[in-house]
Parts: C-alpha cells; structure tokens; sequence
C-alpha cells in the first residue's frame, strides 16, 4: 500500500476499528485504525492518510484531547465516551421516571471537562410538569446551569435548544427512553436516529442509540448522540475533586473551619450549614455524598 497524504480529521462516528470522518472542506469519508493502541472516539480529531486504490483512510493518529467524557469500567479502567466537548446537555422527562441522581452526575462530568452543563426536561406535550419536576429543574438553574423545557413532538422549546448548541459541540445524554434521539431527530428535521417508546410494562426506556454519532446544524453547532443509560457515574481520579464539582459547595467551601474539609461530618462546615438553612438542596447534597463514596471506589481498584 503506497501512502498519498495526510489531513486532519474530525471523528463522527466510531464503529470499533472502524470509523466515520469529516473533514475541513464539508468532505466525509470512512477509515480505519492503524494498529491496536489508538481508540479514536466520536469528537476525537486525528490524522488520516489516504491511501491509493483504497476507499478507507488510516488513521495514524490522535490530535491532543481537550477533555474527555469518561466512566469506569468493571476493570477499574475509564471508557471514553466522547472527546473536545464544549456542552454537556442531559436530557431528563416525567417517563421514565426521572433519576436526579444520574443528571447531578452528568452535570459533575461537565465540570470535571471544564465544559458547561445544561437540563432539558422533554416530553412536554405529555403534560405540565409536575411542581416536583419544576423544583428540581430551580435547583439547576439556581446553581447555574442553563435549564429548558421541550417537547420535540410539538416543537416547543425547538429554537432555545438550538441557540444554546449553536457554535458548540454538545453532547447529549441521559437515561434510555428519555427522548434524546427524537429531540435530536427534531433539531435536524428527520427521523435519521432511531427510536423507540418506553416499556409499559416496566416503564423503563429502550436502548435505541448504540454508537455515539456527531451531526451539524445547518445554524451552527455539533451534537452528539449518545447511547443511553440506567446508570452513570464520572471517572473521578481523587474523591476529593468531588465537590469541586458541585456550583453550591464551591461557594460555601472558603467558609469552612478547614481548608482541607471533606463536607461530610466535620465542625465547622459552612457547606452543612447551607443544606440546614435550605440554600444547598439536600438532595444535590445527598448526590455529593454518593458521587464522593463512589469516587472512593473507584480510587481503591486503580490503586
């Protein structure tokens, strides 16, 4: 095989070995990966050749990640997601059931990524969120985040969404059968991703997205379809970076008796104090909780 030229490339789709890639001129184009030690994800730039008599480019390369959106692996290991993501949107809904927990947890891998976090609550034409749900998506806004409600059957919500991704890499995530796909679906204006209804029987959603795949708005902007998921947590290298994702505990942390105070049972914790007087929901409190035990964990199998 004779090689011709080298271009850099922008990751859209990742079938394992086998990748789709977009380049600069609007140009796409299939390759594959040279070798087993590069595992280029969806978001990943890389240089690939072009290879005479070959329909595929290989690619020989990753260009530096700016960050990463990872979660650890039963080995201890971190699976990388998506990579140089500027927003993270998750996407939650009154079917299935929301799991705030999971949604704190997409917001603290944002933080860690040095990316903006954003909550969509979809699924609007179904009903008026429950005051439940609007105290929940407060909490969010009042910590920061950009907060919205859609309905991608409906349209509503449809042009906020797309400002808020335009000139952005978004990645969209959340539970499976929350309507990621559809609202994607709604923003480009076809039925290109597949999707699928929530159980009935077990009121749970259906894994429709299996590959993580990167469109563009014609108004600007790139998203990330993500496959969904019952469960999430971040890769958090030490537990103790932990609540430097969480808004509310940043605030209230110089406050404390000790610099080095874990907010969880020390005198002195302004951070406490906050969740006694109501400013820190108790439930973004109890996240934290989980997130630092989990992160605890995962320090002990990569030790």
């Amino acid at each position: 095989m004779q090689k011709h030229n080298t271009q850099k490339a922008r990751v859209v789709a990742s079938y394992g070995r086998r990748l789709d890639l977009s380049f600069a001129n609007g140009s796409e184009a299939t390759g594959r990966v040279k070798g087993r030690r590069l595992q280029p994800v969806c978001g990943d730039f890389v240089l690939a050749e072009r290879l005479l008599n070959e329909p595929e480019w290989l690619i020989t390369e990753i260009v530096e990640r700016r960050n990463e959106l990872g979660r650890p692996n039963r080995q201890g290991k971190v699976d990388i997601l998506a990579a140089n993501i500027d927003l993270v949107i998750v996407i939650t809904a009154e079917l299935p059931d929301p799991d705030w927990f999971i949604v704190d947890r997409y917001l603290c891998a944002a933080e860690l990524m040095s990316a903006a976090g954003a909550v969509v609550f979809n699924k609007t034409d179904l009903g008026e969120a429950t005051p439940a749900i609007v105290d929940s998506m407060d909490i969010y806004r009042e910590a920061g985040y950009q907060t919205l409600y859609c309905s991608a059957v409906k349209g509503n919500g449809m042009g906020g969404l797309r400002a808020l991704i335009a000139e952005r890499t978004a990645v969209v995530v959340g539970q499976s059968g929350v309507g990621k796909s559809t609202l994607i679906n709604a923003l480009f204006g076809d039925d290109s991703l597949t999707t699928a209804p929530v159980s009935r029987k077990r009121q749970e959603g259906r894994h429709t997205t299996v590959n993580a795949k990167m469109r563009t708005l014609a108004s600007g902007g790139h998203v990330i379809d993500s496959p969904g998921v019952r469960d999430y947590a971040p890769a958090i290298a030490a537990a103790e970076e932990v609540a430097q994702t969480f808004p509310e505990i940043r605030e209230a942390a110089p406050r404390c008796r000790f610099a080095n105070c874990r907010h969880l049972q020390e005198p002195g914790c302004e951070v406490i104090e906050v969740v006694a007087s109501g400013t820190f929901a108790a439930r973004r409190y109890e996240s934290y909780r989980r997130l630092y035990r989990l992160s605890l964990d995962f320090q002990r199998k990569t030790q």
